[in-house]
């Protein structure tokens, strides 16, 4: 795959010919109608194996080779170039591709209050064929130690069909809320955390799930140790029965990181206990808060990079967003929230907006502005094609071992075919 950002006067028919592919191809590849105008700043991806590359002035193939990670030769080779040929500023390269590495990718999907709907099992089976893991958001822990089953549907049909393990979410969720005070309950009581693990594995081994995910939010700090002490005996009593153990995490970037999102999630006592652990890297931007990237690429390389200090990549999966948030701008604390918009919506907005959309290269995310009908101004910042890359690119940087998204039913085409380009997904 290859990324090519709209410049103003381009249309699909010119950018289809630059790249040697067809307007259909470029339309179903990024599900788009041809027949409407193209947004500037928009991303695209090219459905290409390798990429072109269009020669610069002072290029030399010394120099695109090493910008690519080839050689020279190799460059001379594949397009045709003889030893004394002189590059022309505008010829068409061709970059092969590299060999990818293995990664793990999950999902989250979340039936709402109005379970779940053709458009979502819809895209469950159009993500599936991409993904290891599939993780139905939640199971909830009752005060009793028994389990709220979320609606499941086909799900399990799905992942088998496709290879796919599912990920049961236990979660501390009472009334659509993290409870810090379920969490006091069930990890103090011996008696309720033996029930809870005896029907966590009852109902992993009934509905054929592999994986049991802890994600044990908003904790009292004084339940750090509890909770670090209830997922060793959780990860004893489900590797005996043959499952993996996995958490997810704040996104903290040291040890000392305090706060009641973050005390009592113990880096290095997840690192040693369980399997892998997802970490949330994302919501920096959210829609209660001020106007920011949802997942800004320098904020996530810190939190990585400290999480790296406490356990090995082997078992870090990076959390990214599939969503963005259009504000109501000027931004009022506990006023207005914002609006959560799939990567699509967004390009559909800026179309119908007559908006441009640029680019911040320090957060490697994209972001508009419009005014509304009643004279408001909004700012979008959201994800595509680049800013997926970039997080792609700081995985395999860093050997992490995989990514994991939150969440689902959210359009974003360009996402799966770089998903495909960048990496082998695994398959448990």
């Amino acid at each position: 795959m290859q990324i090519h950002v709209v410049q103003p006067g381009q249309s699909l028919f010119g950018i289809a010919q630059a790249y040697g592919t067809s307007v259909q191809e470029l339309a179903e590849a990024n599900e788009i109608n041809p027949a409407l105008a193209l947004v500037i700043g928009q991303a695209l991806v090219i459905p290409i194996v390798g990429r072109y590359y269009f020669v610069q002035p002072g290029d030399t193939l010394t120099t695109i080779a090493g910008r690519f990670g080839t050689d020279a030769a190799t460059l001379a080779r594949v397009n045709n170039i003889g030893a004394g040929n002189q590059l022309v500023v505008g010829l068409r390269l061709y970059i092969p591709p590299r060999p990818k590495p293995n990664a793990e990718v999950n999902a989250y999907v979340e039936p709402r209050a109005t379970g779940v709907t053709p458009e979502l099992e819809q895209s469950v089976r159009d993500t599936a064929p991409n993904l290891t893991y599939l993780a139905p958001f939640s199971f909830r822990i009752n005060r009793d130690g028994t389990l709220a089953q979320p609606e499941l549907n086909n799900f399990r049909a799905i992942a088998d069909q496709n290879g796919v393990t599912l990920m049961m979410v236990v979660t501390n969720l009472e009334n659509d809320q993290f409870s810090a005070e379920l969490g006091e309950i069930i990890l103090n009581n011996e008696a309720l955390q033996n029930t809870l693990l005896d029907n966590i594995i009852a109902t992993a081994r009934r509905l054929g799930f592999r994986d049991i995910h802890f994600d044990i939010e908003h904790l009292r700090p004084a339940d750090r140790e509890a909770y670090n002490r209830f997922l060793r005996k959780a990860a004893d009593r489900l590797h005996a029965q043959g499952y993996l153990i996995s958490t997810a995490l704040a996104p903290k970037t040291s040890a000392s990181q305090t706060g009641e999102w973050y005390t009592a999630h113990d880096y290095k006592a997840h690192g040693e206990i369980v399997d892998f652990v997802i970490i949330m890297t994302y919501e920096w931007g959210y829609s209660g808060g001020p106007a920011m990237p949802v997942s800004p690429i320098g904020p996530v390389r810190r939190v990585l990079e400290y999480a790296l200090t406490e356990m090995p990549g082997s078992k870090i999966m990076m959390g990214q967003n599939l969503y963005g948030y259009d504000w109501t701008l000027p931004f009022v604390q506990g006023g207005q929230y914002a609006r959560a918009v799939s990567p699509q919506e967004a390009i559909n907005i800026a179309r119908r907006e007559n908006a441009r959309i640029e680019y911040d290269y320090t957060a490697q995310a994209p972001t508009f502005r419009y005014w509304d009908d009643n004279r408001k101004e909004h700012i979008v910042w959201f994800e595509d094609a680049r800013s997926i890359q970039a997080k792609f690119d700081l995985l395999k940087e860093l050997g992490l071992r995989g990514i994991s998204y939150w969440k689902l039913g959210l359009s974003f085409p360009q996402n799966w075919l770089l998903i495909q380009d960048n990496f082998n997904v695994v398959k448990r």
